[in-house]
């Protein structure tokens, strides 16, 4: 199997993004290339830090990820409201490639190139709460349930020292 590697998620590179196959993950879950693109554009011209990435196995695109300053909501965590943080959006491995590791390599990668570029953070994100696999997910890497939700979504949170 070929090196799993990452690149910015571009308007050139995101017909490769919409070619994830995600068809089991609603878009009420997760959103989709084209919203995380958009999402990504937003972040640039309004000068927020992070990334998103496209992450690919060989020349296939196999997952995406966007790490970037959260903008604050309403509904955010009371402790992520003392200071700045990373949210993590869209956030999708082709279903062909889940379960053999590459996710969390996903994960861990991503977090790990936004440290080092712009300084640790906590992170939030939130999960469907229909989404126990995930949850399992992002609990073994890290982030804990606050119990307080968005709507259907439940923040999870990894907080730094």
């Amino acid at each position: 199997m070929s090196e799993l590697r990452l690149e910015q998620l571009t308007h050139e590179n995101l017909p490769e993004a919409l070619k994830i196959d995600r068809d089991d993950i609603p878009v009420e879950w997760v959103d989709d290339a084209s919203a995380i693109m958009g999402f990504t554009d937003y972040g640039a011209e309004n000068h927020l830090i992070g990334h998103t990435y496209l992450a690919r196995q060989g020349e296939r695109g196999v997952g995406l990820i966007m790490i970037g300053e959260a903008i604050p909501w309403d509904t955010d965590p009371e402790e992520m409201k003392v200071k700045p943080f990373y949210r993590v959006m869209g956030f999708t491995v082709d279903k062909d490639y889940r379960n053999k590791g590459i996710g969390g390599k996903i994960l861990e990668s991503a977090i790990e190139q936004v440290y080092e570029e712009f300084g640790r953070r906590s992170i939030a994100l939130g999960v469907h709460k229909e989404n126990t696999r995930v949850r399992s997910f992002y609990e073994r890497h890290g982030f804990k349930s606050t119990g307080i939700f968005e709507g259907n979504d439940e923040y999870f949170l990894r907080l730094i020292d």
